[in-house]
């Protein structure tokens, strides 16, 4: 894996936290709430679950921009994604066959996150 190829990987990366952070907290959380509600999560906790899943995915988005310990980094990220994962498919398993993908395209990521991961010097 060039180096150029591992700077581009992780800058898309960050960019899919902090943009996922942003959308989830301002740009559509309606959509969110809508989520939660069909898993039973309503009110103040599925305020709690909202903005405390933006931070989580801002602060992840932030930690692989700064470049430093990504080898955890990247372990976080494949746990998260994996929580979101299951979280989403207890929740509504059409997510799977969903047309535009919200899950399927968490497997692509994973083997990204993945090979970096196994390409990281620390």
């Amino acid at each position: 894996m060039t180096d150029g190829f591992h700077l581009a990987a992780r800058l898309s990366l960050s960019f899919l936290w902090l943009f996922t952070a942003v959308t989830s907290a301002f740009l559509a959380r309606d959509i969110g709430y809508q989520v939660l509600a069909s898993g039973g999560i309503t009110g103040t906790f599925a305020d709690v679950c909202l903005y405390s899943g933006s931070l989580v995915d801002a602060a992840i988005g932030l930690w692989v921009l700064s470049g430093r310990k990504l080898k955890p980094c990247y372990l976080v990220q494949l746990m998260v994604i994996a929580t979101y994962t299951l979280l989403l498919t207890i929740i509504d398993p059409g997510f799977w066959t969903h047309p535009f993908g919200p899950l399927t395209k968490n497997l692509p990521l994973l083997v990204l996150i993945g090979g970096l991961y196994a390409h990281t010097r620390e």
